[in-house]
């Protein structure tokens, strides 16, 4: 046969396949999810969410440290306070555990990476919501963006270089940018959760935090059915100020990804959420799959949909891996 193109011959060997690769993921582009939790004195498992742990306070200095020693370009810190109440009150406490934590990662961080904190108050109140709860237990959009502007406040006076807004509440990047200019943090990026859908696959990120949630989120997080109301919810945010955009879960939603990425002036982000990082972990506990390739094949795919950063569970790993194959 005479063929004129034989696509084939691109693929011939390892070095022909990486000399034409058309993606080609970096260490600098991944995030890493930390917990830290009020009163541990050592690290716990996270049964869930294999490889994963709840830190104390004392070793975030350390894990930061060594994240930033493997090339990784963040951190994203999540906490598990002692006590938690309706209004989230811990979540503006200067000394409490996440500004804690958020003052110890800046340290160890240095210029090295960047220190980013989640902004949300699931974590703080003991009904588990993202928001505080009007009188017939909805959630109260505009009184959480007051709460949201303290804590970000807090935050930003703890160090953190990123806030990320994780609530899904309409005008949280409005309100939050107001109150860090007004306070003078004119230099604290903004890191918003813009697509964040109502997913099946936030389980394992719920044990690690001890959620207390009843019923769900669909009020205000996403409709999984929806894709063009991810592109407008994006959108909103970069006009309100955010200086990142987020879709979150990742590999479901590639097509919104996808989407959001062509028509965004700021960096686009995206989180290979808990659930998806359980499903290969499981499945390759099993052997019914390759660990390394799955993992790798997974952070290709969110990076070819778009994706300038991805938050990972799987980011120290995938570092090293990257550094292998480069």
């Amino acid at each position: 046969m005479t063929l004129i193109r034989r696509p084939r011959r691109l693929r011939v060997s390892a070095p022909m396949r990486r000399l034409v690769r058309e993606v080609r993921p970096q260490r600098a582009q991944l995030v890493l999810p930390l917990f830290v939790r009020e009163g541990l004195e050592e690290a716990r498992e996270i049964p869930s969410l294999p490889g994963v742990k709840q830190y104390p306070l004392s070793h975030i200095g350390s894990v930061v440290a060594d994240a930033a020693d493997a090339g990784l370009g963040g951190v994203m810190l999540f906490a598990i306070p002692a006590t938690r109440d309706p209004e989230g009150t811990a979540a503006c406490d200067a000394d409490g555990i996440l500004n804690a934590a958020i003052r110890e990662a800046v340290a160890a961080a240095g210029e090295r990476l960047v220190v980013m904190a989640d902004l949300c108050l699931d974590e703080f109140t003991d009904h588990g919501h993202c928001g505080v709860l009007a009188a017939d237990g909805s959630v109260d959009n505009d009184a959480t963006l007051a709460v949201y502007a303290r804590m970000a406040v807090a935050q930003a006076r703890a160090g953190a270089h990123v806030l990320g807004l994780s609530g899904m509440m309409d005008g949280q990047v409005a309100v939050v940018r107001d109150a860090l200019d007004a306070d003078g943090f004119t230099d604290v990026s903004l890191l918003a959760y813009a697509a964040k859908f109502a997913s099946a696959f936030y389980g394992p990120f719920r044990d690690a935090v001890e959620s207390t949630l009843e019923g769900d989120r669909r009020t205000y997080q996403m409709d999984p059915a929806n894709r063009r109301e991810g592109s407008v919810e994006a959108a909103l945010d970069e006009a309100e100020g955010a200086d990142f955009v987020m879709v979150k879960p990742a590999l479901p939603y590639l097509d919104v990804l996808a989407d959001v990425a062509a028509q965004s002036s700021v960096p686009v982000a995206a989180y290979h959420v808990s659930g998806e990082y359980a499903q290969i972990e499981a499945a390759a506990a099993r052997g019914w799959i390759d660990r390394r390739a799955a993992h790798t094949e997974a952070l290709t795919s969110i990076v070819r949909a778009g994706a300038d950063i991805v938050v990972t569970y799987a980011a120290h790993e995938l570092a090293a891996w990257l550094e292998e194959d480069a």
